[in-house]
């Protein structure tokens, strides 16, 4: 038979668990449809260097990641409308695409689970998404198109 004491501890570890898991697992938060408060906690998870410069209507966050650089366009108002990325490895595109990585996962997906030739893209009035490349020398870039200033130039090499 459990004592009291045994009885509460292990009715108290689910609880400890979860509270665990909210306060050490944070959730990803992409930088496409975000604010610019999203490229600090990009910068920290993909372990990379900020450098942010005005470009025309909009400001460019380059973090210089280990493996490439990924580029976030920001609006005036802190709206993050593009990412563009290009390296020598796939970019972490859940973390860049945020909340837009389940419709460019959908709209890539095939039956049987292969993975189509083609490059992976999304052509959506509201998301618009195009990646190439091949190993050494992988790009992208991922533009919210009605989100986007006047005057300012999205460049996937940038």
């Amino acid at each position: 038979m459990l004592s009291n004491r045994t009885f509460a501890q292990l009715a108290a570890a689910p609880l400890a668990l979860s509270l665990a898991a909210m306060v050490f697992a944070s959730p990803a938060m992409g930088a496409l449809g975000g604010d610019t408060s999203s490229v600090q906690t990009d910068r920290t998870r993909l372990a990379a260097r900020l450098n942010s410069a005005l470009s025309g209507e909009c400001t460019i966050h380059t973090l210089t990641l280990p493996n490439g650089v990924a580029s976030e366009y920001a609006r005036a108002d802190g709206l993050i409308f593009a990412v563009t990325w290009h390296g020598p490895a796939r970019a972490n595109l859940r973390q860049l695409l945020g909340g837009y990585f389940d419709t460019f996962q959908s709209d890539n997906a095939v039956a049987g689970g292969r993975r189509p030739r083609r490059a992976p893209s999304v052509n959506r009035a509201d998301f618009v998404v195009r990646t190439g490349g091949h190993s050494g020398a992988f790009w992208g870039v991922a533009v919210l198109p009605q989100a986007a200033p006047s005057g300012c130039t999205v460049n996937p090499l940038q």
